[in-house]
């Protein structure tokens, strides 16, 4: 039994990304990881020091990364076919398709995540970053899946779409893990990449969104993690072309602070400040003067804009602190394949 939970504590370890961009070298938990930030074709320089991290990182060392360069007839890895839908496919058939799509893509084990995501860009550059993403079909990690999954969802306007992230503790150290929250029709789910099955892709099948935090409460604890906080952003534009930034933690909830009970008020008071941002931004009743022009077109079926005003965000359950970040140490990296 120990070696089981040994080794699903290992998994879950390497499974985690870290909550805000740093320099050369992100970590959470101890265990770092690189970004490049050179674009698509990679520098000569990212290019070797991934290949550097990688002998470090993977029990065979150096030898995976000689068979891997020097092999000359390595299997064509296939390329995942961007979904499209019937007019009659339903909505949770459609979240599955893209589920399955960002699978395919697989999970970045290299320990360099190939896209550069920088959460304070306007929406309509880190819609760029997803189309580069469908481009290059390459592995990615939890916070690209969100972006992914955003500019996927796009067309359809019945889905709401919000970052939630999840702080959680083992043996010490911090993890931090997002997924995309979809809501739809009533009812809450996920979109996203892990490497473990039940931390990602959740179906829209949850009544509140407190359930759906509750599902992946159960699942971390399967791993001996506890979650410390969870942040819960607003509802994304559905306009890939909005300059607004994504706001990532409207609510900031201290779990350690919370009873079961205020901790679900505190999910529901931010899902009522989500509907509640939708209706204060629909647009308002037209002017007189509008009313008398002939021929205007009329607006389509997209989401309404979304205002964005950091003035707005609500640490729910207490306050938000600055967290401490451990200084970079690019000698100590720790196994993450």
């Amino acid at each position: 039994m120990p070696g089981n939970r040994s080794a699903a504590v290992a998994g879950l370890q390497r499974d985690e990304e870290p909550e805000e961009d740093g320099d050369e070298d992100l970590r959470d938990g101890g265990v770092p990881f690189y970004v490049n930030r050179d674009g698509l074709p990679m520098g000569e320089e990212t290019w070797e020091r991934m290949w550097r991290h990688v002998s470090r990182i993977h029990p065979e060392g150096d030898a995976v990364a000689r068979r891997i360069r020097g092999a000359t007839d390595l299997p064509k890895i296939p390329t995942p076919s961007v979904p499209t839908y019937q007019s009659s496919t339903t909505v949770p058939q459609r979240l599955e398709s893209i589920q399955r799509y960002i699978r395919e893509l697989q999970y970045n084990h290299t320990g360099t995540q190939f896209f550069e995501i920088k959460k304070n860009r306007p929406l309509t550059a880190l819609m760029d970053i997803a189309k580069e993403m469908i481009r290059e079909s390459l592995p990615i990690k939890c916070l690209e899946a969100v972006i992914l999954g955003i500019y996927l969802t796009n067309s359809m306007p019945e889905v709401e779409r919000f970052p939630l992230s999840f702080k959680t503790q083992f043996s010490g150290n911090y993890f931090q893990h997002i997924v995309l929250g979809v809501h739809s029709g009533g009812r809450f789910g996920a979109l996203g990449i892990s490497r473990r099955e039940d931390l990602m892709f959740k179906p829209l099948e949850f009544r509140t969104l407190a359930d759906l935090v509750q599902e992946f409460e159960s699942a971390y604890h399967g791993y001996w993690h506890t979650i410390r906080k969870v942040k819960i952003g607003q509802y994304v534009s559905h306009d890939p072309h909005s300059v607004e930034q994504i706001e990532w933690k409207h609510s900031v909830l201290d779990i350690d602070k919370l009873s079961k009970e205020e901790l679900r008020r505190e999910l529901e008071r931010h899902t009522r400040d989500m509907r509640l941002k939708i209706a204060k931004a629909a647009p308002s009743s037209p002017t007189k003067d509008r009313k008398k022009e002939v021929g205007s077109p009329q607006r389509g079926p997209a989401s309404p804009l979304r205002r964005n005003s950091r003035s707005e965000r609500r640490p729910s359950g207490d306050k938000k602190t600055l967290e401490q970040k451990p200084p970079s140490d690019v000698n100590g990296y720790q196994i993450r394949v």
